[in-house]
């Protein structure tokens, strides 16, 4: 019998503190970008080549996305290390999420209903965590830029208005 999960599936529990199976994908994931990223950086050259090349021109092309939403590069660029990672690690975990033996790999577990299928790997954004966590993350780091590039008064007043019911 198929049966899906909502809750991640502790598979490691260690001095109380339990891991998931979305949370070491999430920590697979964190490993990758961070070698790929100590790979490109390692040596880097002022004329870029190979991987750093690639990587370069990747980085120029969201950069140049976000310009045209921001308006000026300048801006753009303020905000570009924000947006850059959490774009880059919900993409590398939705990727490793769909590598065969995610999801599909695992132990059999017994509980009072039966035998219950827990897998050992399981996508990150699988789990209401990952989104709820970078949504929580992405809220608070908007209103801090909001606040840094327009002072706190006339940011938070955005929000709240006494003058009019309408505004």
């Amino acid at each position: 019998m198929l049966r899906i999960e909502i809750a991640a599936e502790p598979i490691i529990s260690l001095l109380g503190l339990s891991m998931t199976n979305t949370l070491l994908m999430s920590g697979v994931s964190t490993v990758f970008l961070g070698s790929l990223a100590i790979l490109v950086f390692r040596n880097p050259v002022l004329i870029p080549s190979g991987i750093q090349n690639a990587f370069e021109m990747l980085m120029d092309m969201i950069l140049g996305m976000m310009e045209g939403v921001f308006g000026t590069r300048e801006r753009a660029e303020k905000f570009f290390p924000l947006v850059a990672t959490i774009f880059f690690f919900i993409l590398t975990s939705n990727w490793l999420g769909i590598l065969p033996g995610i999801g599909s790999v695992g132990l059999y577990e017994a509980t009072s209903e039966g035998e219950k299928f827990v897998p050992l790997f399981r996508s990150a954004a699988s789990d209401i965590n990952f989104t709820l966590a970078l949504g929580i993350i992405t809220v608070f780091a908007v209103n801090v830029f909001g606040v840094a590039a327009i002072g706190a008064v006339k940011h938070f007043s955005k929000f709240f208005s006494f003058r009019n019911p309408i505004d």
